[in-house]
């Protein structure tokens, strides 16, 4: 068994339905279901949560994504997104070992296109706790 922690986006009249449907689902751990709203588009939310895994068990919700976080600036990345970062940071150079300056982007979700990252800044709008079944 593994943790992963996944973000599913949803728009805020659709929250709860998302919710009902994250909790049947998933396996949740931890107890805690995050929400977070984009902090410049009012109906934009993210909810994250950390669900178990098993080997062969990668299905997922729509709109639902794999992401790491960076607990000290808690900002959420995908790793085509830390991948990209480091180029837009490192002068177009991949490079495992090139620090990325966390603070710069502190609160916020990184995500990607084909061509670029997208920084997108984040506030807590709900902390859900979860009852396990």
């Amino acid at each position: 068994m593994s943790i992963s922690l996944l973000c599913t986006f949803v728009q805020k009249e659709e929250l709860q339905d998302t919710i009902d449907k994250i909790q049947s689902w998933y396996n949740l751990v931890y107890n805690y279901m995050y929400v977070l709203e984009n902090a410049e588009v009012e109906h934009d939310l993210f909810v994250t949560y950390n669900v178990e895994t098993t080997r062969g068990n990668q299905t997922s919700l729509d709109d639902t994504i794999l992401i790491h976080r960076k607990k000290e600036t808690n900002t959420l990345y995908t790793i085509n997104a830390l991948n990209m970062l480091v180029k837009e940071e490192n002068n177009g150079r991949l490079d495992r070992t090139f620090i990325i300056d966390w603070s710069k982007f502190k609160n916020s979700i990184i995500l990607t296109n084909s061509f670029q990252t997208r920084r997108v800044r984040t506030n807590i709008f709900k902390i859900i706790k979860v009852f396990p079944n």
